[in-house]
């Protein structure tokens, strides 16, 4: 890509976060502490180290602690995209802060992926890999056996130039999974409701168009996804690698 990379982030964090109660019973899982530190901060702090000066943060369970939370920030630039009415999901939270994230392409990240650096910045490679003349979604990958949640079929092949395919066929085991973070044009979403819908009928459309790519990141991913996923992840930071989570 030329250029330095997305300013601008949506960071999804309107979720229930039904799989980590009991600890989601007061606090949102934006807030759920690991080794330390909150998991939106953990996460902000990547993008910010990845040149993010903007960060668009949708809300929706225990929305006045996260907004709270964030009013102490003032090392990025964070705007609240509010779902209070009614959770819009994937690619309804990111159509419903369009008017917030501009029309220059995005980073898209999740609040419950961290990941223990190996080699080149996971974020940095992803934005290397970045070619708007050929792609409109770029998505971090990991390759199974390289991290903690990734069970199941679903999930990705890769061809040799980068490009995807989703699948969750029984009869397919998958070789990378979606990490929740990358980069996209927000123009793909153009014509989409201002309501609740998924971002995976766009990944297939995407795909058919040949404009669905991928990049593996060299670490090993932590899917903090229940309070077990946490306590392992902690676990793993506690060996003295800390400094270099995502």
């Amino acid at each position: 890509m030329s250029g330095p990379g997305p300013t601008t982030a949506m960071v999804l964090a309107a979720g229930l976060g039904t799989r980590m109660r009991p600890l989601t019973d007061n606090l949102p899982k934006a807030l759920i502490p690991v080794a330390g530190r909150a998991l939106i901060d953990r996460v902000l702090d990547k993008l910010r180290d990845a040149g993010v000066t903007r960060a668009v943060v949708n809300v929706h369970h225990f929305a006045d602690q996260v907004e709270a939370h964030l009013r102490a920030r003032h090392d990025i630039e964070i705007l609240i995209s509010d779902e209070r009415a009614g959770l819009l999901d994937s690619g309804g939270g990111i159509q419903h802060a369009r008017h917030l994230l501009g029309h220059d392409p995005i980073f898209v990240a999740n609040i419950d992926s961290l990941w223990l650096e190996s080699g080149p910045p996971a974020l940095e490679a992803l934005k290397q890999a970045w070619d708007p003349a050929r792609m409109d979604l770029l998505l971090l990958l990991v390759a199974r056996g390289h991290g903690i949640g990734f069970e199941g079929p679903q999930g990705f092949l890769m061809d040799t130039e980068g490009r995807l395919t989703h699948s969750a066929s029984p009869d397919v085991v998958t070789p990378f999974a979606n990490v929740g973070f990358g980069i996209l044009n927000p123009q793909i979403l153009d014509g989409q409701p201002d309501a609740a819908f998924s971002i995976i009928p766009t990944w297939h459309r995407l795909q058919a168009q040949g404009r669905l790519y991928g990049v593996a990141m060299e670490a090993f991913w932590m899917h903090v996804g229940d309070p077990a996923a946490r306590d392992a992840t902690e676990a793993r930071l506690g060996s003295g690698v800390e400094a270099r989570v995502g």
